[in-house]
């Protein structure tokens, strides 16, 4: 006969199948006063009475308050100020020595420009004496030269900042140059002196043969001159002109037939033809420009604001016609 096992009437104790006991996974039952502590509580913390505390005898004095905002900002302020002219200083200093720099480089580099504007201007003088002196045989036509190059090119440069026609000046120039050709090679080859002395010998058989070509060549173009200038001067300035035009032309005459009348050589021929080109380069502009004229006109348009001041009177009228300035008279 199977019997139940009595219930233990501990106090405090229940029995395993109490079904008062907590079912819970993980839940333990309420432990008693009477119940040991376990190995992994923790000790029970017992708290001691601590001293007062007091002041310590060394103890260092409180810290000064911090400062304030404007105190801040009046600190950043002078630090910013203190440092934007550490900077200006500094920048100032150092410019004032790229100045100086600058100036002494400015110096030097003039200087050197000089020299070069020195070195240009002795190759084109120098070249134009050398060729004067090796071509020609002396150094009066490199000056003679020289100086009628400069002056036409001059005339050139001014007529085409003034806007004058391009076309005459090249043709004058071409032209020149073939009359100073012809000249060159006539007086160089002495074909002027072989005429005058065939003339000579065939009309002024009396005169002597060493000055024959020079009386035969100076009178018969002196004659000549002399007809062309009295024609010339009664056209233009009646009985006056006639007279100057006579005399200009009997002396022009005169002088080149005494010129056309010695045996020059072929250097001297050819230094005549230059000079010669070069006059007539000269004197065909200035008959271009004569003729042709400069239009101050259009000469003024080019350097007057002629549009500019239409436009702003413009402007202002149509100012006072929307706001009158008061009772038009």
């Amino acid at each position: 006969m199977i019997t139940r096992p009595q219930r233990s009437h501990h106090p405090g104790v229940k029995a395993l199948d109490d079904p008062t006991t907590t079912s819970s996974a993980g839940a333990s039952a309420p432990r008693t006063d009477w119940t040991a502590p376990r190995r992994d509580d923790p000790a029970p913390r017992v708290d001691t009475p601590r001293p007062a505390a007091g002041p310590e005898p060394d103890a260092p004095d409180a810290a000064p308050g911090a400062p304030g905002l404007r105190e801040q900002l009046g600190r950043t302020k002078g630090a910013a100020t203190h440092l934007v002219g550490a900077h200006v200083e500094l920048a100032t200093s150092e410019f004032g020595e790229i100045l100086d720099e600058a100036k002494r480089a400015a110096i030097f580099a003039g200087a050197a420009l000089a020299m070069l504007l020195l070195v240009g201007l002795l190759v084109v003088i120098g070249s134009i004496l050398f060729i004067g002196e090796a071509v020609f045989g002396s150094l009066g036509w490199g000056v003679l030269h020289g100086t009628l190059l400069l002056v036409g090119v001059a005339v050139v440069l001014t007529l085409v900042a003034l806007r004058f026609p391009a076309g005459p000046m090249a043709r004058s120039l071409v032209i020149a140059t073939v009359i100073g050709a012809i000249v060159a090679v006539v007086l160089g080859l002495d074909l002027t002196n072989r005429g005058w002395t065939a003339l000579g010998d065939a009309v002024a058989g009396p005169v002597s043969a060493d000055i024959r070509p020079l009386v035969v060549g100076s009178g018969v173009l002196a004659a000549l001159g002399a007809l062309v200038g009295l024609l010339l001067g009664a056209r233009g300035g009646g009985v006056g002109g006639a007279v100057a035009g006579l005399i200009v032309g009997a002396i022009a005459g005169a002088l080149i037939g005494a010129l056309t009348a010695i045996a020059l050589g072929p250097r001297v021929g050819a230094a005549i033809g230059v000079t010669i080109a070069l006059i007539v380069w000269l004197a065909l502009i200035g008959i271009q420009v004569a003729r042709r004229g400069i239009d101050g006109a259009a000469l003024k348009a080019r350097f007057w604001p002629q549009q500019t001041i239409d436009t702003t009177k413009e402007t202002i009228e149509w100012v006072r016609e929307q706001a009158p300035l008061g009772p038009k008279s």
